[in-house]
């Protein structure tokens, strides 16, 4: 049977126009990154299996734990793909166990998990993370909170940060004397997805009716009520809220976020959409992750979102990958010296030797917006033929005048 190559279901190629817009929405988000204070850093894609395998039963839901890719090399060992960048931050803390903190690391890469697919889930995707590892402080979730609202700004997005604490989460489950926390929070984390009814009926597996009609009237009182009750958690969430209006940013909120990660202790938040229900980020504090093999508890606090899902909302002008089309007509040495000093000031050029007609053709199938024609007669005269393709304008230009024109 002849084979016919396609692409593996759950993974994607990226062609122009999309290519260069996801390669503009990256450097706007590193640009962010750094001008933040964080700073780059790599790991490997493949982990021991061990190092990913949850520490508890109760972890072991979390879907992207669940879902992550394992495989063997050729002596046996488990490994698997990263299906995220976090828990690899506790390898890198036993190995380097005296990194200066706070630590501010960022990174953007492929990750992978072996899931159900959609016309908008993949098993491979490009992740983009900044974490503040070692302070313990408010400050630095707000940091990550206005980091987040200036990369969906800077990309035209409309988005709210919607905001929760685990502590508060836990506090207000617990005023109401129900067993198995963790998997009521689960559940509450579902309300918005799958609403009341639904999430009554997976709570009565946990709890009496009662317990949920009294959880449930608690969930929707405002947020002063859990501050005047002292409720554990509600202090930071207040003291975060107030950080954040003086980077003017708005915090909202909400109650039932609870994340689905089972390593958060404290503050929890989601970048929405304006006006809708889709998560874009997410993050939140996970005081109790990185420190594991230094069995000692290291704070860490940090935002996530996919490059795949911010591109598509981006609202960006797209620059042409390609500014110019240099056609030599029988004047390679020329040619060749014009199109270094181009390619020295910035403009992305391609240079053809080929027949006019053909050479015009491609610039208009590749979007080019200039083509430069170079001959004995542009030689002789010391001024180069630029044609605009979208107006069909042509002028005469010296180099500088090119440059000039072509840089803008």
């Amino acid at each position: 049977m002849k084979f016919e190559p396609e692409t593996v279901k759950g993974f994607q190629d990226f062609l122009s126009p999309e290519s260069v817009k996801r390669k503009q929405v990256k450097k706007i988000i590193e640009n962010f990154f750094e001008l933040y204070g964080f700073i780059p850093i790599e790991t490997p894609i493949v982990e021991y299996d061990e190092l990913m395998m949850p520490d508890s039963i109760d972890s072991n839901e979390d879907e992207a734990v669940s879902d992550r890719f394992r495989l063997q090399d050729r002596a046996g060992r488990n490994l698997g793909l990263r299906y995220e960048f976090t828990f690899q931050l506790q390898r890198i803390f036993k190995q380097n166990p005296n990194l200066k903190l706070p630590f501010k690391r960022y990174q953007i890469g492929p990750v992978f998990r072996d899931e159900p697919i959609s016309s908008n889930r993949f098993r491979q995707f490009v992740q983009c993370d900044a974490d503040i590892i070692g302070s313990s402080s408010v400050d630095s979730d707000v940091e990550c909170l206005s980091l987040i609202s200036d990369i969906t700004t800077a990309l035209g997005i409309e988005a709210e940060i919607e905001i929760n604490n685990r502590k508060l989460l836990a506090s207000i489950i617990e005023s109401v004397q129900i067993p198995n926390p963790s998997k009521v929070i689960k559940e509450i984390d579902k309300f918005e997805k799958i609403g009341e009814d639904e999430v009554k009926a997976n709570l009565r597996k946990f709890t009496t009716p009662n317990q949920i009609v009294t959880l449930l009237k608690l969930l929707e009182k405002p947020f002063s009520f859990f501050l005047e009750n002292a409720f554990d958690g509600a202090e930071e969430l207040k003291k975060t809220i107030d950080q954040a209006k003086l980077y003017k940013i708005k915090l909202k909120f909400n109650p039932y976020l609870a994340r689905g990660l089972g390593y958060y202790t404290g503050n929890i938040f989601e970048v929405k959409v304006q006006g809708s229900k889709n998560t874009i980020a997410a993050g939140g504090r996970y005081d109790n992750s990185v420190g594991k093999f230094l069995n000692r508890e290291i704070p860490a606090v940090g935002i996530s979102f996919g490059l795949e899902r911010i591109t598509q909302l981006a609202k960006l002008s797209v620059p042409k990958p390609v500014k110019a089309l240099i056609i030599s007509i029988d004047e390679p040495e020329d040619s060749i010296s014009l199109t270094k000093k181009l390619r020295k000031s910035n403009i992305p050029c391609v240079l053809t030797f080929g027949q006019v007609s053909k050479q015009l053709e491609y610039a208009n199938s590749q979007e080019i917006p200039y083509v430069i024609f170079i001959g004995s007669e542009e030689i002789s005269s010391k001024k180069f033929k630029l044609k605009d393709m979208l107006s069909g304008e042509e002028k005469l230009l010296n180099g500088k005048q090119l440059i000039s024109k072509l840089s803008k």
